[in-house]
């Protein structure tokens, strides 16, 4: 179990997405020390869904509601995000520094806090969770205990593996940049975010028209 939910984890974890951008956004303007954090907030959703699942309340996050609901909110919160890290590459309030200025700094928990959001904030995370990832839980649970916890450590350690290593690249990267490719980085992510953002909400949407159909298989 633990293999099967490495490997298939890795095959999610490696795809672009909010979390790696947030990851990259985060260690280019704070340092390596964002990564760990962010992973640390993806672990703690992780941990509640997969003991959601366990629960029986997988039903719960296959209805279209809610996947609407999740996709229109988690959609804003990665439009703020994207707003955000736009407006102080405008404001010029971040720069090259390990410490960002003025609006940009943020607490050691912020990250952590970060991370659960963005899991959550994305409706693709919970519906795979809901469909691939609750079928992994329940041979997980044959096995008991044991078989339950093989499953969250593989999956978890496929996305640390890789947002530590990226975080660790970016990091390690700053030496080598300028403030205006540190900035374009920044914006890149920006407008991923923002891109990002409006699938969500357009998904959202479709999710309550009904033009999405949920497999709960």
């Amino acid at each position: 179990m633990f293999v099967t939910s490495l490997i298939v984890g890795f095959s999610g974890a490696l795809m672009p997405g909010p979390l790696v951008t947030a990851t990259i956004a985060g260690s280019a303007r704070e340092g390596f020390w964002v990564g760990p954090a962010l992973t640390l907030g993806h672990a703690i959703a992780e941990a509640a869904i997969v003991l959601a699942l366990a629960f029986g309340l997988g039903k719960l996050f296959r209805n279209r509601w809610m996947a609407g609901a999740i996709g229109f909110l988690g959609g804003l919160f990665l439009l703020w995000m994207g707003y955000d890290i736009a407006q102080s590459v405008w404001t010029g309030s971040v720069t090259l520094a390990l410490t960002p200025t003025g609006s940009a700094s943020h607490s050691a928990w912020g990250p952590v806090v970060t991370g659960i959001l963005v899991s959550i904030a994305n409706p693709y995370w919970i519906l795979w969770w809901a469909t691939v990832g609750a079928n992994y839980v329940l041979l997980g649970l044959k096995q008991g205990s044991l078989g339950l916890g093989a499953v969250y450590a593989g999956h978890i350690l496929s996305d640390a593996s890789w947002l530590i290593l990226v975080a660790f690249v970016v990091a390690s990267g700053r030496a080598f940049l300028n403030d205006t490719i540190y900035q374009g980085i920044l914006l890149l992510c920006s407008l991923f975010l923002v891109a990002l953002s409006l699938y969500f909400i357009r998904s959202g949407a479709n999710f309550l028209r009904g033009k999405v159909v949920v497999n709960s298989q």
